[in-house]
C-alpha cells in the first residue's frame, strides 16, 4: 500500500535513535574491554618471554606468540558474543512472533529486518577504536621518538637503556599503541563487517522472496564464519611449537607455517559452511559460487600478507635498499623510504580490485534476485573469507609488542648479549608481523567499505521509500562531497602526525633536562624520573586525540545535513545521501592508499635500522645507523599513529553515516524516513 510503513522505519525516528544509542554504548564497552584484555595479557607475557630467552630461542618464541594468541582469541570471542547478544535483545524486543499481536506493540519486525538495528554497535566499536588507535599511537610514538633522538643519537646509549628517562614510557606505549589499539581495530573491523554482511544478506533474502528458514541462514552466515575462525586459527596457533631450527633461524618461518595451516583449514571450513547455509532450493549451485567468493577473499588476504612481508622484512631488497641509502646520509634514507612506501601500494590495490570484481560477478551469477544484491553479498562473503583467519593475524600482531617489551626488559635488567640477541630477532619479526597486520587490516577495510557502502544504500532506500542505486558525480554537489572526503583523509593524517611531533618535542626537552640537571644518571648513580615522562605523554595523548577524533565524526554529519537542506530546497530529496555516498567513496579510496603508504614506509624504515644494527653497513653507532634512526623516527608516527588510525577512520565514516542515516534524507512522506 502507498505510504505504508515497512521495515525499521515503522519504529519511528525517536525509537530508532534510542536503539542506535543502546547499540553504540554496547559496542563501545565491548571494544574497550577487548583493548584492556590485550594490554593485560601483554603485560603478563613480557617478563615470561624475557625469562624464556635466557633458556632457549624456541621457548621464547612459543611463549611470545601464544601470549598474543590468547588475547586474540578472547578479542574475537567477545566480538561474536557481543553481536549475537545484541541481535537476540533486539529480536526479543521488536520481532513479531507467529501468534503475537502486531498492533500497539513494538514487536512489528521480521527476523531479517533486525540487522538494520545493529549499526549502532559497529559505530560504538569504531568510535572507541579510533581513540584507542589515535591516543595510543600518540602515546607510544612520542615516547619512542623522544627516547631514540636523545638516547641513541645524542647520548649513544642502547635502545631501552635504563638510564633513558623515556624508556618506561616507551615500553608502556608499546602495549597501549600496538596491543590496545590494534585489538580494538580488529574488533571493530570484524563487528562492522559482520553487521554489514548481515544487512546485505537480509536484503538479498527479502528481495528474492526466501522463506524464513533460508533467510535466517543468510543472515547468520557471517557469525558462523567467525566462530569457525576461532577454531581454525587456534589449530594454526598450536602448530607454532618449539622449533628445532638453529639459533639463527627466522621466526617468520614458524609463524608463516602456522598461518598456512590455518588458511588451509579455513578453506575446508568455508566450503562446509557455504554448503550448509548459502544454498537455496531454487539455486542449489549458489553455495559453491559463494564458496569461490570466500576463496577469492582468502587469496587476496594471502597476497597482501606476502606483499607486506616483502616490503618490510629486512631479508628482502626494499628494506636493504633503505639501509644502503643510509650510508650516504639522512636525506637519502628518507627519500628511498618514501619511495618504498609509495611503490608498496601497487600489489595490495590490484589484489583488492581483482577480488572485489571477481567476488561481485561470482555473486551476481548465482541467479538469486536481480543480481545486484547478490553481487554485493558476494563481496561480503569475500570479506568474510579474508577475515576467516583474523584471530591468527591478530595473534601475529600482538606477538610484536610482547617481543619488543621483552627486549626492553632484558636490556634494563642487563642480561647477557645472547639473551638480547634472541629478543632482537623476535622483535624484528614482530615489526614484520605488525606491518602484516596493518596491511591485512587495510585490505579488509577496503573490502568491508564496499559491503558497508551497499548496506548504506540499502538503508537509505529503506528509510526514504525511494530507490537509491546511482551516485552521479557529474552533479557539482556530489563532486564537492567527494573532494571533501579526500581532503579529510589528508587533514586527519596531518593532525595525527603533528600531534606526535608536538608531544615528542616535549619528551625530548624533558629527557635533555634530566640528563643535564642530573649527570649521575649516565653513571648509574642516580635513577631517572620515569614517572615524569609517563605523565607527560599520557596527558598529551589525551589532549591531542580529541580534535582529530571530532573532525572525523562531525564532518560527515555536517556535510550530509547541509546538502540534505540544499536538496530539500531544490526538490532533490536524496541529494544529501548522494553527497555522502561520494564523500564515502572518495574518502575510502584516498584513505586506503594513504594508509598502505604510511604502514609500509614506517615498517620498512624500522627494519632498515635493525638490519644495520645486525652489523651491516657499519653496525651500531655508525653514520649509517644514525641516518637509519632518523628514518625510523620519521616512520614511527606513520606506521603506529596515522596509518592505523586511518584504518578505523575509513570504517568510522561508514558507520557514522549508517547510524545517522535519517538525518540526511529530505522529507518525502510524513510517515517514512526523514526528520
Amino acid at each position: 500500500m502507498e505510504g505504508e510503513l515497512t521495515g525499521p522505519a515503522i519504529l519511528g525516528n525517536t525509537l530508532l535513535g534510542i536503539v542506535a544509542a543502546m547499540g553504540f554504548a554496547f559496542g563501545a564497552i565491548c571494544s574497550a574491554i577487548s583493548g584492556y584484555i590485550s594490554m593485560w595479557v601483554a603485560a603478563q607475557s613480557n617478563i615470561r618471554v624475557a625469562s624464556a630467552g635466557r633458556r632457549s630461542y624456541g621457548e621464547a618464541l612459543v611463549i611470545c606468540f601464544r601470549g598474543g594468541a590468547f588475547s586474540a582469541v578472547l578479542n574475537l570471542t567477545l566480538c561474536i558474543v557481543g553481536v549475537t547478544t545484541l541481535y537476540l535483545i533486539m529480536y526479543m524486543l521488536f520481532c513479531k512472533g507467529e501468534n503475537s499481536p502486531t498492533e500497539n506493540t513494538w514487536q512489528v519486525l521480521n527476523a531479517t529486518e533486525i540487522p538494520m538495528l545493529l549499526v549502532g554497535y559497529g559505530f560504538g566499536a569504531s568510535f572507541v577504536a579510533l581513540f584507542m588507535q589515535l591516543g595510543g599511537g600518540i602515546y607510544t610514538k612520542a615516547a619512542d621518538v623522544g627516547a631514540d633522538l636523545v638516547g641513541k643519537v645524542e647520548q649513544s646509549i642502547p635502545e631501552d637503556d635504563p638510564r633513558n628517562p623515556a624508556t618506561i614510557a616507551d615500553l608502556v606505549g608499546d602495549m597501549v599503541g600496538d596491543c590496545v589499539g590494534s585489538s580494538a581495530d580488529v574488533f571493530e573491523s570484524v563487528a562492522a563487517e559482520i553487521i554489514g554482511a548481515m544487512i546485505l544478506g537480509s536484503t538479498l533474502a527479502n528481495e528474492s522472496g526466501m522463506d524464513s528458514y533460508h533467510a535466517t541462514k543468510f543472515v547468520f552466515f557471517p557469525l558462523v564464519v567467525h566462530a569457525m575462525d576461532i577454531i581454525v586459527s587456534s589449530i594454526g596457533i598450536a602448530f607454532v611449537g618449539r622449533t628445532r631450527d638453529t639459533a639463527d633461524s627466522d621466526p617468520m618461518k614458524q609463524l608463516q607455517k602456522g598461518y598456512r595451516i590455518a588458511l588451509a583449514l579455513s578453506v575446508a571450513g568455508f566450503f562446509l559452511i557455504t554448503h550448509q547455509l548459502l544454498g537455496t532450493p531454487d539455486n542449489p549451485s549458489a553455495s559453491f559460487q559463494f564458496f569461490l567468493c570466500g576463496v577469492v577473499g582468502m587469496a587476496c588476504a594471502y597476497i597482501i600478507v606476502l606483499s607486506t612481508q616483502y616490503q618490510t622484512d629486512y631479508a628482502y631488497g626494499p628494506v636493504q635498499s633503505i639501509a644502503e641509502a643510509s650510508t650516504t646520509g639522512h636525506g637519502t634514507n628518507i627519500i628511498v623510504g618514501v619511495s618504498v612506501g609509495m611503490k608498496a601500494t601497487l600489489v595490495p590495490t590490484i589484489a583488492v580490485a581483482i577480488a572485489v570484481l571477481t567476488a561481485y560477478h561470482l555473486g551476481a551469477s548465482t541467479g538469486i534476485g536481480d543480481g545486484r544484491n547478490a553481487g554485493l553479498f558476494g563481496t561480503a562473503v569475500a570479506t568474510m573469507g579474508m577475515l576467516s583467519n583474523a584471530v591468527y593475524i591478530l595473534s601475529m600482531n600482538n606477538f610484536g609488542p610482547i617481543a619488543d617489551n621483552a627486549g626492553g626488559i632484558t636490556e634494563m635488567s642487563m642480561q647477557p648479549e645472547s639473551v638480547r640477541d634472541v629478543t632482537d630477532r623476535l622483535d624484528a619479526a614482530g615489526n614484520v608481523t605488525k606491518a602484516v597486520t596493518k596491511g591485512y587490516s587495510i585490505g579488509s577495510a577496503s573490502m568491508a567499505c564496499f559491503l558497508l557502502f551497499g548496506a548504506f544504500m540499502d538503508e537509505f532506500s529503506e528509510y526514504s521509500g525511494l530507490p537509491f542505486e546511482v551516485v552521479d558525480i557529474a552533479k557539482p554537489e556530489v563532486l564537492v562531497g567527494g573532494l571533501l572526503g579526500s581532503m579529510i583523509i589528508f587533514y586527519f593524517t596531518g593532525l595525527a602526525i603533528a600531534a606526535v611531533g608536538r608531544t615528542a618535542h616535549e619528551v625530548v626537552l624533558e629527557v635533555r633536562r634530566q640528563f643535564k640537571e642530573n649527570p649521575d644518571i649516565m653513571t648509574y648513580k642516580a635513577k631517572p624520573d620515569y614517572e615524569r615522562c609517563v605523565a607527560l605523554v599520557t596527558q598529551a595523548a589525551l589532549r591531542e586525540m580529541r580534535y582529530p577524533g571530532l573532525v572525523c565524526v562531525v564532518t560527515p554529519i555536517t556535510v550530509g545535513v547541509i546538502f540534505r537542506f540544499v536538496g530539500e530546497a531544490t526538490d532533490r530529496p536524496l541529494l544529501g545521501a548522494e553527497v555522502l555516498a561520494s564523500y564515502l567513496m572518495f574518502g575510502t579510496v584516498t584513505g586506503i592508499l594513504m594508509a598502505l603508504f604510511l604502514d609500509t614506509a614506517g615498517g620498512a624504515w624500522d627494519n632498515a635500522k635493525k638490519y644495520i644494527e645486525l652489523g651491516n653497513f657499519g653496525g651500531k653507532n655508525s653514520e649509517a645507523h644514525k641516518a637509519s634512526v632518523t628514518g625510523d623516527t620519521v616512520g614511527d608516527p606513520f606506521k603506529d599513529t596515522a596509518g592505523p588510525s586511518l584504518h578505523v577512520v575509513i570504517k568510522l565514516l561508514s558507520t557514522t553515516i549508517l547510524v545517522a542515516g535519517p538525518l540526511f534524507i529530505a522529507k518525502i512522506k510524513p510517515e517514512v524516513g526523514g526528520l
